[in-house]
């Protein structure tokens, strides 16, 4: 059944969408938050990955490549978006981030051979119209000090989250817990963040109170619980239908930046909250043979 997948990967989506307002709280350099939530995370997610090891065996070399090269593209992702934050908000800036689902989507047709269903070929334009209108197409009140740079920020973001997802969505094909390739991709993903963090300035190594009390929280709820069961639906799912349900992530941030940092959507922008929710209802509901249209990733 496709519908367990399916709610993980909303699950996934719920706990992520509160990154962009830690970070916001957090209120350190980019480079810093992303390498500190990423260390958060290892302990953790090491021991998981040595539970899943004696359990499962170790892992086989290819899904450990891949896992590692995730990680790279998570730390272009990671370190494109807090800069995307800074320059237009939490919210918008996740919503910009997830255009991915057309990255996703071209890619996983062209190169993957995922011919999408009817229905998520539907939803895909009806979302991303709703995307639009979150991050405040055509308006003149969009939220954020450069809304212009925030976006250059947010597709560079869209593109690396899109490798990112595609990536590690491969390292799952045998179908193994993702305890073991969330360790090696954050542990990659921190790495990167470091080599590219020291030469900007932007990587500060000593924690300061109450700033790594919110990365902390941010690595155990989204580095861990998110991505771990966003990496575990990812090989169970068509991998477009994956990327619009992930899109339950930006219209929850949006409200939560309204809420917890004082981030105010527009009517237009509130519009397009709305359009995002009808395409995640569209991408995943409707009969059995239109849920079964999707190449599976097992296949």
């Amino acid at each position: 059944m496709r519908s367990r997948p399916a709610l993980l990967a909303a699950c996934g989506a719920v706990a992520i969408a509160f990154t962009g307002v830690l970070v916001r709280l957090a209120a350190v350099a980019p480079a810093t938050a992303a390498f500190w939530r990423c260390v958060y995370a290892l302990p953790l997610l090491g021991g998981l990955a040595l539970w899943e090891r004696h359990r499962h065996g170790p892992m086989a070399r290819r899904a450990l490549v891949l896992a590692t090269v995730a990680g790279l593209f998570f730390a272009a992702d990671l370190e494109f978006w807090h800069h995307s934050i800074a320059a237009v908000g939490a919210g918008m800036s996740t919503v910009v981030a997830n255009l991915q689902v057309i990255v996703v989507g071209v890619v996983a047709w062209v190169v993957l051979g995922e011919r999408p269903s009817s229905r998520v070929l539907a939803a895909g334009p009806l979302a991303l119209v709703g995307v639009a209108l979150i991050g405040g197409v055509g308006t003149k009140d969009a939220y954020g000090d450069d809304p212009a740079l925030g976006v250059l920020f947010g597709l560079l973001t869209a593109i690396s989250y899109a490798g990112f997802l595609l990536v590690i969505r491969e390292a799952g094909r045998d179908l193994r817990p993702p305890a073991g390739r969330m360790f090696f991709a954050t542990a990659s993903c921190a790495a990167g963040i470091a080599v590219v963090g020291v030469p900007l300035g932007e990587l500060a190594l000593e924690p300061s109170w109450p700033a790594h009390g919110w990365l902390l929280l941010l690595a155990l709820s989204g580095q861990v619980v998110g991505y771990l069961a966003i990496a575990a639906s990812l090989p169970l799912l068509p991998a477009v239908v994956t990327s619009i349900i992930l899109l339950v992530q930006p219209v929850l941030s949006v409200l939560l930046a309204a809420w917890l940092v004082e981030e105010r959507p527009s009517p237009s922008q509130l519009g397009g909250v709305a359009l995002v929710v009808a395409g995640v209802v569209v991408a995943t509901t409707g009969s059995r043979a239109e849920r079964a249209a999707g190449v599976p990733a097992e296949a």
